[in-house]
Formats: structure tokens, sequence, C-alpha cells
């Protein structure tokens, strides 16, 4: 393949001769930063902290997309209030729902007619629709492109690591011990396959009461910390548990969206200044690798 300038991928004539690995290539060409958020096992609350990540930067002023790949459980579409299905371009481009001008969102609930069917898919199926989302999708130029992965190390996971091999993956844990032991299985699976670690987050960590505020550890806290330490990663922070989330989530309206501050809103922000701060090392390492093998 020429090399072609990515700011013009759209509009290549030779386009059409591309392949989808090529197509893949020149679209991520125009997204600086690819963060894949991953959890050993489902009920840390990955899906919400993938959307309050996408959210946080976009209100930083990033241009950010937001793709849907847990396949058989999408809830972001949801979590957002979008409803309907996603539109086309007159070149047949799949154009992302817009929450807002700087955050773009696709999800397979958006492109199938009956949420509530069971998608059954094997692995190479799985494998197309992702390879589809990037490759047919308008993104156009983006600062964050935030993927939001199914939990464990199956397919999903496996097929974003080989697609985009540059990303690098937040893994979400909460403080129990059994959600870390298949949080480690994460982290393994990342170096494995080459995958970058820019950290690791700790969801739920913590309950400050809405009456005196008090902080409550429900499951304890401190374990996400020490599986960072002991896995040499960097800690992300602890993002505490609030009932109004939960409550957001189900309405479509996200909390953060909300005037006024929480214990939550103010950690969220820290988190994701953390995750900026990792990925501006992790792109400057890999310029500095290029560098080098040239």
């Amino acid at each position: 393949m020429k090399s072609c300038d990515p700011k013009s991928c759209d509009t290549c004539p030779g386009k059409e001769k591309m392949s989808k690995e090529e197509t893949v290539r020149c679209k991520l060409a125009r997204i600086k930063h690819k963060i894949i958020v991953m959890s050993g096992k489902g009920g840390v609350g990955k899906s919400s902290v993938a959307v309050y990540l996408a959210l946080a930067l976009a209100q930083k002023d990033f241009k950010v997309g937001l793709m849907d790949i847990d396949l058989h459980g999408p809830s972001i579409p949801k979590m957002l209030g979008l409803r309907g299905p996603l539109n086309f371009t007159t070149d047949n481009q799949i154009l992302p729902h817009e929450y807002r001008p700087n955050l773009k969102v696709v999800s397979i609930e958006s492109m199938i007619e009956d949420t509530d069917a069971a998608i059954i898919w094997r692995g190479p199926l799985k494998h197309g629709v992702i390879q589809q989302f990037l490759a047919d999708c308008k993104w156009d130029e983006l600062d964050f492109l935030v993927v939001d992965c199914p939990p464990g190390t199956g397919d999903e996971p496996l097929s974003i690591a080989r697609l985009i091999p540059e990303a690098s993956a937040v893994i979400v844990t909460t403080p129990q011990e059994i959600a870390l032991s298949d949080v480690r299985k994460s982290i393994n699976f990342c170096r494995k396959v080459n995958l970058e670690v820019a950290g690791l987050v700790e969801n739920m960590s913590g309950l400050f009461c809405p009456h005196c505020n008090e902080f409550i550890p429900i499951f304890r806290t401190g374990g996400g910390l020490k599986t960072a330490e002991a896995m040499e990663l960097d800690y992300l922070g602890a993002l505490p548990f609030d009932p109004a989330v939960v409550e957001g989530g189900d309405s479509g309206r996200p909390v953060i969206e909300d005037d006024g501050e929480t214990p939550f809103k103010t950690a969220v922000a820290a988190f994701a200044e953390k995750v900026l701060v990792r990925a501006n090392e992790i792109a400057a390492s890999g310029l500095e690798k290029g560098k080098t093998l040239h």
C-alpha cells in the first residue's frame, strides 16, 4: 500500500482498492490515542468507567470516540440515552451517534432491530464486526478512541489487540480478592499479546455516606493499589460507589453532566487526568522506539 495523507483518507481516490486491514490502518492513523477498557470479570462497572472516561476527556475539549464492542451485552447507548439506529453516508460509511459535538459513539445495539435478541456469534464473525467498526465508521480525526471490551480475555479483546496493536489498556477492578484474582489474568493477557497497560483503576472502592459524608469501605479498599504495585503497573485511582451513577445509567443521564461537585465526579476528573498523562507518556515512548528502530 502506498503511503497516504491520513487527513484525506476518506477522499483518497485509491480507497476502493484498499483491503479492510489497510482501511483500518488508515482510519487509525487519524486517531492520536487508543484506550481499551478491560476487566477480568463482569460486574465491576467496566462500561461505566469507559463512559465516564470518555465524558471526562470530552469535557476537557478533546475529540473523543467511544466504541462499544461488548457484543453480547452492549449497554453504552442506554447509559448515554442514545436511541435509534445509526445512519450512513452516501458512500456507505457508518455515522456514529453524536452525544455531543466532540463525542461520537458506536455500539452494536444501535445496529440491530431487536435490542433484546441474543447475539450468538463465533469468533470470526465477532472479529469482522469489530473490524467494520474501525474501517467503516466515519470517526474522522480524534484525540482519543475509548473502546469498551467485554469482560475476560476472549475473542473481542484478542481481536482489538490485533487490530489496534498500538493501543493501551485501562484495567478495571473492584477491591475484593475474587475480582483482583481475575484482573491479574487480564494483566497477563495484555503482556502475552504485547498490549501496553496504561494502568489499573479501582471501581466501587467505597461509599461516601450522603448524610454525614463518612467514607464506608463496602468491599474493603486498597486492593487495586496493592495489585498495581505487585504487578508493577501505574495506579490510576479509585472511584467511589455512588447510587446516583446507577440511577443515571438507567435513565440515560450521566451524573458528570449535573451541576455541583461530588466525591465521584472529583475522582473521575483525577482518573481522566492520570489516563491523559499515561497516554502522552506511552505515545512519547512509542516515538522514541520508532527513532531507535530507524
